[in-house]
């Protein structure tokens, strides 16, 4: 087990907490959601223990909390160099780590997932570390995609179970979605939303169904754009009539506009068109294409009648290719 230490942490006021006083949260997974959720965490004062199964995956992602506290500090403390150093500092040392979660859950008060997407996988945890956690520790879950009860169903505390979906990168996004199941208790519900509220964050409510709010709207939205594309062409119709005052058809036009349907068109359509920052090509090459794909097959799995979670041969495809996007080096795009 390997600790930064906490000698820089100040204590956290949690005088609007109607339940657990959430001082010191441990979060599974130190990858990019993990370790944006813990640079938040501890930029508010939170004493945080961030855990995965090696030392290496860990000391890279405190790298990259370093690293995005060195951009905000040039923002924040462009004339103050002294003071910036002063701040990561003090952020990082409300920062440890550790390969073992059993050993640090003890003096939990939340325990927030940010591992793969994988029910079994989530379950063994929560299992586990259900026997050694406290009594009045909370857990919670940052899926995106899996029921937050089916997750919560191997422990003890249903009624202190919860989910917590961030979004990335998570020190720019102001969202958080809390979600409660049937069985989550108000005290814990109210504990979640006022620990992100604590964070900086926006939050929004949301029930135990597939996708919660944001990606129940987005997945869908962004298959559409792939199945448009497959179909390899659009056709756009605007129709005009004027008519004389006594109601006979004076004159009319039709236009219609038939064109491939390329990705790029698409993608810039939704960005000058709606106002998006991105296209939904441009977005799923962001998110991984293997993630959508995992998304979809759970969805699919659970509902599969519902044209919405119809599977995508190109996206299969892609996947099968090894093109999640970005991170590999090509998806959709192809990216240096």
């Amino acid at each position: 087990m390997a600790f930064i230490g906490h000698q820089f942490c100040r204590a956290f006021s949690s005088s609007t907490l109607r339940s657990v006083a959430i001082k010191h949260v441990v979060i599974v997974g130190g990858g990019q959601m993990g370790a944006g959720i813990a640079q938040v965490a501890a930029s508010t004062g939170h004493q945080v223990t961030l855990v995965d199964t090696s030392e290496a995956i860990l000391a890279k992602g405190v790298k990259g909390i370093e690293t995005s506290l060195k951009r905000v500090v040039k923002k924040k403390f462009a004339d103050k160099p002294e003071a910036g150093e002063a701040f990561i500092e003090k952020v990082l040392g409300c920062v440890s780590t550790a390969t073992d979660v059993g050993a640090v859950v003890e003096s939990a008060d939340l325990v927030l997932e940010a591992i793969v997407e994988n029910l079994k996988i989530k379950q063994d945890l929560f299992s586990g570390i259900d026997k050694v956690a406290p009594e009045h520790t909370i857990f919670a879950s940052n899926t995106s995609s899996l029921p937050i009860g089916d997750i919560a169903s191997v422990t003890s505390r249903l009624d202190r179970f919860g989910g917590l979906h961030f979004f990335n990168p998570v020190p720019m996004m102001k969202l958080v979605e809390v979600i409660g199941t049937s069985s989550t208790s108000q005290d814990t519900f109210d504990s979640l939303v006022n620990f992100s509220r604590a964070l900086g964050k926006t939050t929004v409510s949301c029930k135990d169904t597939p996708g919660f709010i944001v990606n129940r709207l987005l997945v869908p939205y962004m298959l559409e754009a792939v199945r448009l594309h497959e179909r390899g062409e659009f056709t756009l119709s605007v129709v005009s009539f004027l008519r004389c005052p006594a109601g006979i058809l004076r004159n009319s036009a039709i236009l219609v506009i038939s064109g491939h349907g390329s990705k790029e068109d698409i993608d810039v359509a939704m960005k000058l068109g709606a106002g998006y920052p991105m296209g939904p090509f441009e977005l799923l090459d962001y998110v991984g294409l293997d993630t959508a794909k995992f998304i979809l097959d759970g969805w699919s799995a659970m509902d599969a009648d519902n044209p919405l979670f119809a599977q995508s041969p190109l996206l299969n495809k892609l996947v099968a290719e090894g093109k999640y996007g970005k991170k590999t080096g090509e998806g959709f795009y192809k990216y240096k």
